[in-house]
Order: C-alpha cells, then sequence, then structure tokens
C-alpha cells in the first residue's frame, strides 16, 4: 500500500504545471527564484516520501517535481536531503523577541519558519502602557526600556508588519494581560463591569487578526479567575474559527480536573481547545500519561481538542515563591538582581546564602527557573501520541535559558525519532508542520503544495540532533541545511543570511498583505 501511495504521488507530481506563467512576454521560459533539485520530500500531511524538486516563485511554491532542465536565479543541490515544510512552533514566548531581535537566530537555526505567540495568557498587547507586570508577565519585558507592550492588538500587528523578523508570527491575545490591563486587584475574580471591558478588548483583538485567546490560570495573576469570567470573557470566540489555548489551572495533582474544566470551557464557547505543554508534574503524578491521554482523546471525538509537547523532562517558567513548586531540583535560568546566578542549583545558592529556598527565590525575583519535575516516559507517551503538536516553550532572554529554545526540534527528529523510534520521520514532521497549521486554523503553509508559501526546511535525517544542553543552551542544531520563509533562503549551511521575510498571520486577513 505504501508503495503504491509513492508511485501515485510521482506520477500525480512528475508533470504538474505550476501555478504561474512559464512564459515571460518575449516568450522566454521564466526562471524560479529558487529551485531545491535532488531531494526527498516530506510534504506535511504523513503521506510517504517521495522524490521531487521543488520550485519557488515570489514567494510561493510554484512547481513540484521533475523541473531538470527549468532556468532559477539559485539553485539548492538537496540530495540526499529531506525537503519539508518550515516547522510551525506551536507554543512560543517570542511576542517581544521577533521585534527586538529580528533575526530570531534560535528558532530558524532549528528550522522553524512560524511562532505561535501570547501562549499562557502572557502577551504583549493588549496591554496598557505603564501597567503592572506581575509575573509572568514580567517575562516577556525586554529589560532595557525598549517598547515590548501595545494597548491595542492593531498596533502590535502594525509593528510587527512594519519591522519584520526572520519567522512568520501568528499571534494570540493573553487572559492574564487582559486582567492587569483592566483589574487593579488580581487576588479575585473580575467583575461584570471588568468582564465587559476585557470582553471589548478580545473583540479588538479579533478584529485585528488573532488567532485566539490563551489563558494561564496556574499563575497567580489569573488563577483567581473562576471558570464563568474566562468564559464570559472570551465569548467573542464563539463563532469566528479562533481557539482557546490554556496553561491550565494544575498539571500535577490536579490535572484531570484541569482537563475538564479546559473541554468545559471550549464546549461553552463552542470553540477549539488547545492544552499547553501537556504533563504530568511531580514524583506522585509519574505514569499518569496513561489515564490523560484517553481522556484527551476521548474529549476529541466530540469536541475539537489538540495538544502540544516539548520533548524535555525538565519545564521553564518564573521563578515560583510558592514553597510546594520548589520542592524539585530547580536550577535559576535568570536573576535580575543576581544575573551571576544564573546557572546555579537554587538549593546550592540557599545553601551559600544560609537562608531556605522560598527565602532566596524571593531574594532573585523577579527571575525564571528550569524545573526537573517529570518522568521521562511520561514524555515519550505524550509525544507519541499521535494527535500531539510540537511546541518549544522556551524563554527567549538570558544567557543561561532551556536549551529547548535553541533545540526542541532537531530534538525531536534527531533523538526522539531517530533513535528511539517513537514515530516514523513523516509524523514527526507532521506534527511540526500540518497538524499545527490545522489545529491553529493556519492557511497555505504547513505543507508543502503548489500556491503554498515557500516556508520550506531542508536537513539531513542521518545527522539531525540537538546540540543545546542545560550548561551550553545557546547553540544551533546539527543536520539543518537550509531554511526558506515566504521564499527567502534565511538560513544556509550553519549561518543566518539576513534575511526578514517574515509575515504576520492572522485569523482575519484585514489587509492584502497579510498571510493567511
Amino acid at each position: 500500500m505504501a508503495k503504491r501511495t509513492v508511485e501515485q504521488t510521482r506520477t500525480e507530481l512528475a508533470g504538474t504545471e505550476p501555478s504561474w506563467t512559464e512564459q515571460t512576454s518575449s516568450g522566454q521560459a521564466r526562471a524560479f527564484d529558487l529551485l531545491i533539485r535532488g531531494g526527498t520530500v516530506i510534504d506535511g500531511t504523513k503521506a510517504p516520501r517521495f522524490a521531487a524538486d521543488v520550485g519557488i516563485c515570489d514567494g510561493r511554491i510554484a512547481a513540484i517535481g521533475d523541473l531538470a532542465g527549468k532556468p532559477a536565479a539559485r539553485t539548492i543541490e538537496a540530495d540526499g536531503k529531506i525537503v519539508a515544510p518550515g516547522f510551525i512552533d506551536s507554543h512560543t514566548h517570542d511576542d517581544g523577541a521577533v521585534l527586538l531581535d529580528p533575526q530570531m537566530v534560535c528558532k530558524i537555526s532549528q528550522g522553524v519558519t512560524t511562532v505561535v505567540t501570547g501562549n499562557c495568557g502572557v502577551s504583549i498587547a493588549p496591554l496598557k502602557p505603564g501597567t503592572s507586570r506581575p509575573m509572568p508577565l514580567g517575562l516577556l519585558a525586554s529589560g532595557d526600556g525598549r517598547n515590548t507592550e501595545f494597548a491595542t492588538f492593531a498596533e502590535y500587528i502594525g509593528a510587527l508588519r512594519a519591522t519584520p523578523a526572520s519567522v512568520n508570527v501568528a499571534p494570540m491575545a493573553g487572559h492574564t494581560a487582559l486582567r492587569a490591563s483592566v483589574m487593579s486587584d488580581l487576588d479575585r475574580a473580575a467583575t461584570d463591569a471588568e468582564i465587559a471591558e476585557m470582553r471589548t478588548l478580545v473583540q479588538e483583538a479579533l478584529d485585528a487578526g488573532a488567532l485566539g485567546v490563551s489563558t494561564g490560570t496556574y499563575y497567580p495573576p489569573a488563577e483567581a479567575a473562576p471558570t464563568e469570567e474566562i468564559i464570559e470573557v472570551c465569548r467573542p470566540l464563539t463563532g469566528t474559527g479562533a481557539v482557546y489555548a490554556t496553561h491550565m489551572r494544575n498539571e500535577a495533582d490536579r490535572c484531570a480536573e484541569s482537563l475538564e474544566e479546559s473541554f468545559a470551557i471550549g464546549r461553552a464557547l463552542d470553540v477549539a481547545v488547545v492544552i499547553s505543554h501537556h504533563k504530568l508534574a511531580g514524583p506522585a503524578n509519574f505514569g499518569k500519561s496513561k489515564f490523560t491521554l484517553p481522556m484527551l482523546r476521548g474529549a476529541m471525538q466530540c469536541q475539537c481538542v489538540a495538544l502540544d509537547c516539548y520533548p524535555y523532562n525538565a519545564s521553564s517558567t518564573m521563578l515560583h515563591t510558592d514553597p510546594a513548586k520548589l520542592q524539585v531540583k530547580v536550577v535559576v535560568a535568570a536573576s535580575k538582581p543576581h544575573p551571576e546566578m544564573a546557572g546555579r542549583d537554587l538549593a546550592d545558592i540557599a545553601a551559600e546564602w544560609g537562608v531556605d529556598r522560598l527565602e532566596a527565590a524571593k531574594r532573585l525575583q523577579p527571575a525564571s527557573a528550569i524545573y526537573f519535575s517529570m518522568d521521562e516516559a511520561d514524555v515519550q507517551n505524550i509525544l507519541a501520541f499521535e494527535p500531539t503538536m510540537i511546541g518549544s516553550d522556551g524563554l527567549p532572554f538570558g544567557e543561561r535559558p532551556h536549551p529547548r529554545l535553541w533545540g526542541t526540534f532537531p530534538r525531536v527528529l534527531g533523538y526522539y525519532c531517530r533513535e528511539l523510534e517513537l514515530f516514523p520521520l513523516e509524523t514527526a514532521v507532521w506534527k511540526m508542520s500540518g497538524l499545527t497549521a490545522k489545529n491553529f486554523g493556519i492557511k497555505q503553509r504547513g505543507t508543502i503544495a503548489i500556491g503554498n508559501h515557500a516556508d520550506l526546511t531542508i536537513f539531513d535525517a542521518t545527522t539531525v540532533r540537538d546540540t543545546a544542553t542545560y550548561d551550553a543552551p545557546c547553540v544551533p542544531a546539527a543536520g539543518i541545511e537550509a531554511v526558506i520563509v515566504n521564499g527567502a533562503l534565511t538560513w544556509w549551511q550553519g549561518a543566518h543570511q539576513g534575511a526578514t521575510a517574515g509575515q504576520v498571520i492572522t485569523r482575519v486577513a484585514p489587509e492584502s498583505s497579510a498571510s493567511l
């Protein structure tokens, strides 16, 4: 069956006529802007791989098949390499980084061409200027005074378009940012008037093109929000095709209850639900993926539910001052008052200072940290669960971030796919591209097809791997040959090429330049 499918695909594509005009006004054959020749295509649909050339013109995939003899302004020889859709990072906190560090080497170098921002309830729009930024909102502050907050979502979209990054940006609005903008006291439920004001901000974000709204009820600024508040704030999502993404209230002892709450919100709003970075935290919960994954599978039978996961057994977020969250091994990633402590174990810092872990954590604030709190067997079960997307959840700042910021996608390809054989390479690519595009409603990306935006990653399946470690986290991956964003060669043989051809991906395209 697989062989027949491959042969059928080759037959269908071998003589495919491109959707653009092959002849110039003078009658001469028009050249491709870029021709990828001799590669093996994995198209992002889970279909078997096949040999084909790929021709690009005007930022789009113009032809797939045997393109021998076709003229091209530039040709990339991809013999022995995989030609895949550019990877879509389903879960990022790159909201400000794409403006402040537009080359985005941490993502481009691992084959990522699109980042979904505004996760965990944390976004820089809509966020009223001067608004207090309690953690984890503070994680997105630039730290050097440069503007990373926008009163309206439309202003943020405008800034992204005015200063394009090397990656496409698919933004969401964060519920915690809404609460911080509207409420003076975050330790309580919102009033009806505050809910109405937040709902207005959600509508503005959707009108500007936000892909959806995310929540982070796990964190103090939003944990006081009851289910009813979230439903009422998110009412504008209904009927729009937008998504509801959530860092749930609990990913430990009460994970099942939090899943049920998330499903209930999706049903009340009749919207798709994305469970962010699904995990089971803490030794008491090791092995419980055998219960949560069937719950997710069951929910998927009667409503739209998706999930993502990162390929590590350690998480990273704000440095908590809740003693219960400091019981596992905690490594400081960044500290504003004590930057010299980055990379140090919190227990060692506490011993050195002669205090307990909680007091040390308080002295380090504001800070971020890495928590070694998950079971590797659960990580593998969740990754191997077929509907699981891949997201990095990296925090793009500091000298000692979690290595997932640089290594997520090649780690899936190299370690979990090639070495552990959790799934075929076609499935790995689909989890990073076509599946993610489908779940977030991203059109004309995520698959290699004629007419789609030319977001492509070329890699060596035999050598691709992550090289970022906890001790040296900011290291580019091995085996990523080339990365193309909207037709522009952006990464080539280990070096950024200077292109910043990323577009803003909006749910509704208010302008012809929008990239849906």
